[in-house]
């Protein structure tokens, strides 16, 4: 049961013992700045302080007194979440990881890496490959978001439709519970199953269980990858969908496809000038990362779905730069939107199959909702990420934003689907969990989280709909 917060008359001078000096923020322009993620149509509240952890030791110090005394601990990496998951609550102290960045060890011969809360993806990435290695996960944050973050909300990203989501490359974990007490989970081996799997029921949990501060991560070889990239551009959503259909109904597995509408080419190409076409309604990409004559011959099939789909302009490349230089659109895609103003970002997925209808149903409603909807999608999964554009003070057309947000979740479950495939649930997919889970289901999560925060310190209110009942 959560209690009232004792609250200190001095709670900044309370935190800063707690921590190294200066890591502790009250100003305006902090609270500005670590109040929400970048989710800015969840709701979030003033928080009580900012605390900048150093260590393991210093966030255990923090939850420890927050818990003793009632007041909530919302924890944060980068911000870069889309769901609301790092958002204020009332009455609550934010605890932000981002500098704790460093990568603590990589064993190039066991094949693993550990590395702290707040490194960020790419960061790892580099590391691992200067000794001949390669972490998969790669959202399309990898920039910018940490590895507790990516396992917090059991990120995804581009290459997941082969390699699989950040779970799945999670070996163990050192993680501070509600009461304080640090405990390391999981193992440092290629295989281990003793006792039950609470690794993987600390990914995805959005820092409602325990605060991730190291993570454990598998690593694959380097070598042997010759990546080839194939684009194609087709006359409408239903077209590309169509494509993705049959990529997989052909039992292909890219290492990467992924979809960008006309709106989200047009928003890149205003900003970037990258010279993309103008009269085409949306683009797949595919990657292909198998070497020698198999990994040409998957690419030159995927060249020719592209075709045999109504694909136009397909372009197929082997070198590193032209490969990146087509999906840079891809990456960029989100950044470019948010320069037209604030974006309302979905993260539904549903089966590979009905990814077509998926996509139709998504035009109508924006159509019926009279709103703008750009679509980037991992195609290849059936992971798509309708983006809702709506002006800042235009409260009619966000309302309008919302409903066509609520009708998507509908439709997506309609189809087989589920409300989330990698951002996470935090706070603007609470009501689509609520309709998702079964009731027994729900309070098995609440029993879970009971179990190990019986205060409700860490995180309260995300996640999983508990108080949510209409």
């Amino acid at each position: 049961m959560v209690r009232t917060a004792i609250i200190s008359n001095d709670l900044a001078g309370d935190l800063s013992a707690l921590v190294k000096k200066g890591m502790v923020l009250t100003d305006d322009q902090s609270f500005a700045t670590y109040s929400h993620d970048d989710a800015e149509w969840a709701p979030f509240e003033t928080p009580l302080a900012v605390v900048l952890a150093s260590t393991t030791s210093e966030v255990a110090n923090v939850v420890r007194y927050a818990n003793e005394r009632g007041i909530r601990v919302v924890p944060r990496g980068a911000g870069t979440g889309l769901s609301g998951g790092a958002n204020s609550v009332a009455a609550c102290i934010i605890l932000s990881l981002e500098l704790m960045n460093d990568v603590i060890e990589i064993n190039a011969d066991e094949r693993f890496a550990v590395a702290q809360a707040g490194v960020i993806n790419d960061a790892l990435r580099e590391e691992a490959a200067a000794v001949g290695l390669w972490y998969p996960p790669d959202p399309a944050s990898s920039g910018i978001s940490t590895i507790g973050g990516n396992a917090a909300t059991n990120a995804g990203g581009i290459c997941c439709v082969k390699y699989g989501v950040t779970g799945d490359y999670v070996l163990g974990m050192t993680v501070v519970l509600a009461d304080g007490e640090i405990v390391h989970l999981g193992h440092r081996t290629a295989k281990g199953v003793t006792g039950y799997d609470l690794t993987g029921l600390m990914v995805g949990s959005e820092g409602t269980l325990g605060i991730i501060t190291e993570v454990i991560v598998k690593l694959l070889p380097l070598a042997g990858r010759e990546e080839q990239g194939i684009v194609g551009y087709f006359p409408s959503l239903t077209a590309a969908g169509v494509a993705v259909a049959a990529i997989s109904s052909e039992g292909i597995v890219p290492a990467a496809l992924e979809l960008i509408d006309r709106t989200c080419l047009r928003a890149v190409d205003e900003w970037l000038n990258l010279g993309l076409p103008a009269n085409v309604d949306v683009l797949l990409l595919a990657k292909i990362d198998e070497g020698g004559t198999a990994g040409r011959e998957l690419a030159d099939r995927v060249a020719a779905v592209f075709r045999d789909s109504g694909g136009s302009n397909v372009e197929q490349a082997v070198d590193p730069a032209d490969v990146g230089r087509l999906f840079l659109a891809r990456r960029m895609a989100y950044p470019a939107l948010e320069r037209l103003g604030p974006v309302l970002t979905e993260d539904v997925c549903v089966p590979r199959s009905a990814v077509p209808e998926m996509l139709s149903r998504i035009q109508a409603s924006a159509a019926r909702h009279n709103v703008v909807i750009a679509n980037i999608a991992h195609a290849g999964d059936g992971n798509l990420h309708p983006l809702i554009i709506a002006q800042v003070g235009d409260l009619p057309a966000q309302a309008r934003a919302k409903a066509a947000f609520d009708q998507i979740v509908d439709d997506c479950r309609a189809l087989g689907g589920t409300v989330t495939g990698e951002h996470g649930v935090g706070l603007l997919k609470l009501p689509g969990a609520r309709d998702e889970l079964e009731p027994r289901v729900i309070s098995m999560h609440q029993s879970v989280k009971d179990a190990l925060d019986p205060h409700g310190t860490l995180n309260p209110g995300k996640a999983f709909p508990h108080l949510i009942t209409s």
